[in-house]
């Protein structure tokens, strides 16, 4: 190509996407007179306007590879640019771990013969499953004694291992060497576990994994860097299928990103990369940002020096900066800052959600311009702000509200229903599930009205207090075959009412049919009595409230999931277990809570959903949003050094500017200091016209909050009170 790699390097919102974008445009410009001329030459005649533009660029153009820090992102910077190019070029947009996964995928054979694997298609396994099947392999080792030393309880201490496979495979490292980087890092005062000993853990399930077909993110990532990477076929193919590659916000990738980048740069791609000094959102996640900048030496560096438009960035930033880094400084900040101060949480989570009530309500912001954001969302301030905000017709937007699929009453219905129909099972339902279960699969079948609030729609044919009854009367416990019985066998059953008499008849009949249907193995797996509950009782035509439907869709999606890999692991090696054990098993683990609702789409449809933004620092940091408004909640927090989400263990040991090398008390107060200024730069980037530091004496425990932000919140002129409030 004619144009050579470019680096761009700019703060939050100073156009580095905008830039990335009109770079490709440029290349594509550039391309196409380069095209029209080869043709020219190739075929002696001229390119004319009968046949498609794109159609003489595939003859020389490969596709372009466009890259985005996390999912959300990748789709909007793709569709940027198919609208930019009006959808002519072939753009193949992802994320690291995303392409990483692909290429393994589609590239599994070469693997086989390469590392001598069995020929069987590759299953991924899900976080859940992996930290399941990871446990009951260790189980055997992990005794009382070693968890002693770890210090954790056994769940704990399997993620941490984990981790640490998937930090080695993101940092490029094998996993035969994990032993000599914790060796190095832990030292010789060091009181966790043997590094060899965890070393060996991970390469056993390494090795289990592969010869049963299953990958994790941490195999994927180590096998496309360890083996497909450095595989002379797979480059051919590479260097063929992309000539340019975009990478948006590489600060956020995996060192093993620079490794696909550098091998595409060497064999005459071009590319196009942003850099954000005060982005690393996902450092200690496995980001490795100063790795990444030096690939800023291979390209022409751009500098984008101009502050965000519209930002309070240019005005704060060194101001807050100061404040934070030297507290003892007098400093007042502008009328642009207010601050929210309470005595108890409880009273700072009212306050706060009245003033922004207050503020709509008077027309002096709009609901998609206000932004609530802290350092953590307990299930308490995530309820009250939303109950409170709600009550005053303002809808409310919680980014990436993973709550656990066992918290929803509809999930918990469908799990009892599979307790009541597959014999085995009946240590697993109760009375208060089967009255539960009543309730949630006698809902009226009729469509919802329009109402701000879709859980309260649903009507149900048996209330809470007649299924109590039913259940009290009519359901007989026994571990093996609990069971219903008619409702009659209920002395004054004529209290429970026609309506939910018909209901609960329609229900009994309908499980008593599925249990005949599962005696003659006419039910091929419980997915297909789930679906078949789904569309019997809930579904019929109605319109589901949106975060049923995100977890009915979960649900189906992670029984599958498991399903398959119980499939698969009977495959390699058969166990004496019934069936009704995987059932028993899948049940136990949704209701441990590992597992969560993901809700699709995860764009609206149409324009954006007006409501107010309800985000931790790392959520919202991780959308890339901005508001008007911005709302910083518990700025009495200590957590807003950590950035909103904890660190990985063992994470800096993996850094490639630093492999191995001990981390010390200094060194994490380093990061810490270094990880706020980035939050503050960032965050003021972000907002435009104000921003509230909403700070309680006292946080949820009762202990006194005098986190890093405490000087900002002194250092206010505007103070909102409790008897300003009222």
């Amino acid at each position: 190509m004619v144009s050579h790699s470019v680096w761009i390097v700019g703060t939050s919102r100073s156009g580095k996407t905008a830039r990335l974008v009109e770079q490709f445009c440029n290349w594509v410009t550039s391309e196409k007179q380069y095209t029209e001329s080869f043709y020219t030459k190739k075929t002696g005649r001229k390119k004319t306007g009968d046949v498609p533009e794109f159609l003489y660029l595939k003859q020389t153009e490969p596709g372009v590879l466009v890259l985005a820090a996390n999912d959300d992102n990748r789709r909007e910077l793709g569709d940027i640019i198919v609208t930019s190019t009006l959808g002519k070029y072939p753009v193949r947009a992802k994320t690291p771990l995303g392409f990483f996964q692909d290429e393994v995928i589609l590239f599994w054979p070469l693997l086989i013969n390469s590392l001598n694997l069995k020929a069987q298609f590759p299953v991924r396994l899900r976080p859940e499953t992996e930290q399941e099947l990871a446990t009951k392999l260790w189980r055997p080792q992990l005794d009382e004694e070693i968890l002693r030393l770890a210090g954790v309880n056994e769940s704990r201490l399997v993620r941490r291992i984990l981790d640490l496979l998937q930090l080695a495979a993101y940092s490029g490292i094998p996993c035969e060497n994990i032993a000599q980087i914790l060796s190095k890092g832990f030292g010789e005062n060091s009181t966790t576990l043997e590094p060899e000993f965890l070393a060996s853990l991970l390469l056993d399930w390494r090795n289990w994994c592969l010869e049963r077909g299953l990958l994790t993110y941490g195999i994927i990532t180590e096998l496309y860097s360890q083996h497909l990477l450095s595989d002379r076929n797979y480059q051919q193919h590479l260097t063929k299928r992309y000539q340019a590659v975009l990478a948006d916000d590489v600060d956020d990738y995996p060192s093993v990103a620079r490794l696909l980048f550098e091998l595409l740069l060497d064999r005459g791609a071009v590319g196009a990369f942003s850099y954000n000094p005060d982005g690393a959102v996902r450092l200690g996640l496995g980001a490795d940002p100063n790795y990444l900048e030096g690939l800023a030496e291979r390209c022409r560096v751009e500098i984008l020096n101009g502050p965000p438009l519209e930002s309070l960035s240019e005005q704060l930033t060194k101001q807050m900066v100061e404040l934070v880094t030297s507290p003892m400084v007098l400093l007042s900040l502008p009328k642009t800052v207010h601050s929210i101060q309470t005595t108890s949480r409880a009273q700072l989570l009212r306050q706060t959600a009245e003033v922004i009530a207050n503020a709509i309500q008077s027309q002096q912001v709009q609901p998609e311009e206000v932004a609530i954001i802290a350092p953590g969302l307990d299930a308490i301030a995530r309820y009250t702000l939303v109950e409170i905000l709600v009550k005053q017709n303002i809808p409310v937007e919680s980014l990436n509200d993973q709550r656990p699929l066992i918290s929803s009453p509809v999930i918990r219905a469908l799990l009892t229903m599979l307790a009541l129909v597959y014999p085995g099972l009946g240590r697993q339902v109760d009375r208060d599930a089967v009255a539960e279960m009543l309730v949630v699969l006698s809902r009226k079948q009729q469509p919802p009205e329009n109402s701000t609030d879709a859980m309260n729609r649903v009507s149900t044919n048996i209330d809470p207090v007649r299924a109590g009854l039913i259940a009290d009367y009519c359901f007989v416990p026994h571990p093996d075959r609990p069971n219903l019985l008619p409702v009659s066998a209920f002395e004054r059953w004529d209290r429970i009412g026609y309506a939910a008499t018909t209901a609960y008849s329609e229900i009994l009949q309908w499980l008593e049919q599925q249990r005949s249907q599962q005696e003659l193995r006419l039910i091929p797996s419980p997915i297909s009595l789930l679906d078949r509950a789904i569309q019997r009782f809930l579904w019929n035509g109605s319109n589901l409230p949106y975060e049923q439907l995100a977890a009915l869709r979960e649900l189906l999606e992670t029984a599958q999931h498991y399903w398959e890999i119980d499939t698969r692991l009977r495959q390699i090696a058969p166990v004496e277990t019934t069936p009704h054990t995987t059932i028993i098993e899948f049940i136990q683990l949704l209701r441990r809570g590992t597992i969560t609702a993901n809700a699709y789409p995860v764009r609206p449809i149409g324009g954006a959903r007006k409501a107010v933004t309800l985000a931790t620092i790392f959520q919202y940091r991780s959308s890339r949003r901005s508001h008007r408004w911005h709302f910083w909640l518990d700025a009495g927090s200590p957590l807003w050094a950590k950035g909103g989400a904890a660190t990985l263990f063992g994470a800096p040991f993996f850094l490639r500017d630093r492999l191995g090398e001990p981390w010390t008390a200094e060194d994490e107060k380093l990061a810490e200091e270094q990880r706020l200024q980035r939050i503050l730069t960032d965050l003021l980037s972000r907002v435009s016209e104000r921003v509230y530091l909403c700070h309680s004496d006292l946080a949820v425990n009762g202990q006194e909050q005098i986190g890093p932000l405490l000087p900002l919140v002194n250092a206010c002129v505007t103070v909102i009170s409790e008897s300003t409030v009222n």
